[in-house]
């Protein structure tokens, strides 16, 4: 009876138990299976270099400059260029906070018109048939809306708290273009204290990682799951296309997401509104410090704001706006949905809305679904042209021979492990828990990258191998420890070895998770995947592995004792 209560009390000790459930649950994650026509398959995903595929580097292609313009012809030029008029201007006033610029015309212009150009707030007034306009914008939306008119582009201007205002330019163009640019509206690119001009191509590092974001959001919507898009530098982005050819991922990075808005309109019944090339822009994330909510912008093309209108107008969501609630989908699935306000359905009576607000609500996750609504809003396009630059690919024989290679180098550093270990202390005892708990981290480790579907490659099975290595010497610290004179030593100074033993094994664990930590959040390519192995493997061993290692030590010393006695 004794030896039963003995054999049974290990498995009620909480931490193997928890050993036992995270072995269960990495299996169930990993779905290891063997089948005549595949052979063994699992549910794990393999990199590139493990899989065979390709890969593709992509620029993105931009400018960031410091400019100057005439508020007034900037004015004249916006409305030449959408309105197709020429105005006269009566005055200008560029003040601190506030650039008024007044025009007349003796076409007729409506505010609707002025809405349209979205240079700011107007006021109109038509008297013996000259129009005057008053504009109440700023110099950096005037020149922003120029550059983007001009170029059909995005142009995002950033105000810094010195006062200077940096412009990005969210297509290729070169100097010499922006300076002519420039010169029409009697102004120029600034120059620093050399006298060179402030100006460079390329984008934002919030640019770069948003388009980083909306690829991966595209990619993952075509069900493509965990394709690696990592940044290289500032301009430049590499994706890798695990099992895929050349060909195929050069189409599936240049082809946009499917975004669509309808409308609802009875049961679960809607009608489809715009696609995602009638939205004209998407600009950042903002919060309304009236209504306490965070938005996301957005523009709409004239054929597309026509259709919003006249959809409303026919679905009656005008008339009764929380009954017909507006539904974004991007590739069929639903990714917002929320009624139109009492103000958009009145106005949409009279004229067609250019300017939309997407509002998620109050709180942080609020802000967090706004910017993930960003991204669905652009996923029918990037928010930077992008170029490929660079591809290639990797055969898959010789993928599936790194793989193999891979999964022998893990087993010879296994073998070689056991094999210092048994010459160090010769009992079969020892050996196998040691063997046995390095196995079992690797199992956890795999069944972890199971779980979140992270692809392993080259660098993440040398972050196994790595972890092995650094198991088996915190389990040769415990044994070492514990072990006195091949028995269990009393209680008070088991404790007292077993406590000293977890202190070095904390710290130089800490020390290996701080080592790693710079090359996950820096980024730097394949080595981010070691790393993350790396801490993961550590974070396994001394939370799980090594608590349950001791403890069966503990056991055996136990068994040990009463067999001398």
């Amino acid at each position: 009876m004794r030896d039963d209560e003995q054999e049974q009390s290990i498995f009620r000790d909480i931490r193997v138990i928890i050993f036992i459930l995270a072995i269960l649950a990495s299996i169930y994650f990993i779905q290891p299976w063997y089948s005549s026509e595949e052979g063994l398959t699992s549910n794990l995903n393999y990199g590139l270099d493990l899989e065979g595929g390709s890969w593709l580097q992509v620029k993105l292609q931009g400018a960031l400059v410091q400019l100057d313009a005439d508020s007034g012809l900037l004015v004249k030029e916006i409305v030449n260029i959408n309105l197709g008029e020429d105005i006269e201007i009566q005055s200008v006033n560029d003040g601190p906070d506030e650039t008024t610029v007044t025009f007349t015309s003796d076409s007729l212009i409506t505010n609707n018109q002025m809405d349209q150009i979205g240079v700011g707030q107007t006021t109109i007034s038509r008297a013996d048939d000259v129009t005057e306009v008053i504009v109440y914008s700023s110099k950096e939306k005037l020149i922003s809306t120029y550059l983007g008119d001009s170029l059909k582009a995005e142009v995002i201007p950033t105000v810094y708290s010195d006062g200077t205002v940096e412009y990005e330019i969210r297509t290729a163009i070169s100097q010499e273009e922006l300076e002519k640019l420039m010169s029409d509206v009697g102004g120029s690119i600034r120059t620093d204290s050399n006298g060179d001009a402030i100006y460079r191509e390329g984008v934002t590092t919030e640019t770069r990682d948003l388009t980083k974001e909306i690829l991966s959001e595209k990619l993952n919507s075509l069900g493509l799951k965990d394709i690696p898009v990592r940044t290289a530098g500032e301009d430049y982005i590499i994706i890798d296309f695990a099992g895929i050819d050349l060909a195929t991922a050069r189409d599936i990075a240049e082809k946009p997401g499917k975004f669509e808005i309808r409308i609802a309109t009875q049961g679960n019944e809607s009608k489809h509104v715009l696609y995602g090339d009638a939205i004209e822009s998407v600009s950042i994330v903002g919060y309304n410090e009236n209504d306490g909510q965070w938005y996301v912008p957005f523009t709409l093309t004239d054929e597309g704001a026509l259709a919003l209108q006249q959809v409303a107008i026919d679905t009656g969501a005008t008339s009764d706006p929380l009954s017909h609630n507006l539904i974004m989908y991007l590739d069929e699935n639903e990714v917002y949905s929320a009624p139109l306000s009492y103000s958009a359905a009145a106005k949409l009576e009279e004229v067609p809305i250019y300017a939309w607000q997407a509002s998620t609500g109050p709180d942080e996750d609020s802000k967090a679904r706004a910017e993930q609504l960003q991204i669905h809003l652009r996923a029918g396009a990037l928010p930077v042209n992008v170029e490929i630059v660079g591809s290639g690919q990797v055969d898959a024989a010789l993928g599936n021979q790194f793989k193999e290679q891979a999964v022998l180098a893990g087993f010879l550093a296994l073998f070689g492990v056991a094999f210092v270990v048994f010459r160090k202390y010769k009992k079969r005892s020892i050996l196998l828990p040691m063997v046995t708990t390095s196995i079992s981290e690797v199992v956890m480790i795999l069944g972890f990258a199971g779980a979140i579907g992270w692809q392993l490659d080259l660098a993440s099975i040398a972050g196994i191998i790595a972890v092995i290595g650094t198991g088996i010497d915190h389990l040769v610290i415990i044994t070492d420890e514990v072990l006195y004179e091949g028995k269990l030593p009393p209680k008070k100074v088991y404790l007292t070895r077993i406590t000293k033993a977890f202190s070095i094994i904390f710290a130089a664990a800490a020390t290996t998770i701080i080592a790693m930590s710079p090359l996950v959040f820096m980024g730097f390519g394949a080595l981010k995947g070691f790393a993350i192995t790396t801490i993961v493997g550590v974070l396994i061993g001394i939370f799980i592995a090594r608590p349950v290692y001791a403890r069966v030590m503990q056991e055996i010393l136990e068994t040990n004792s009463r067999y001398t006695e």
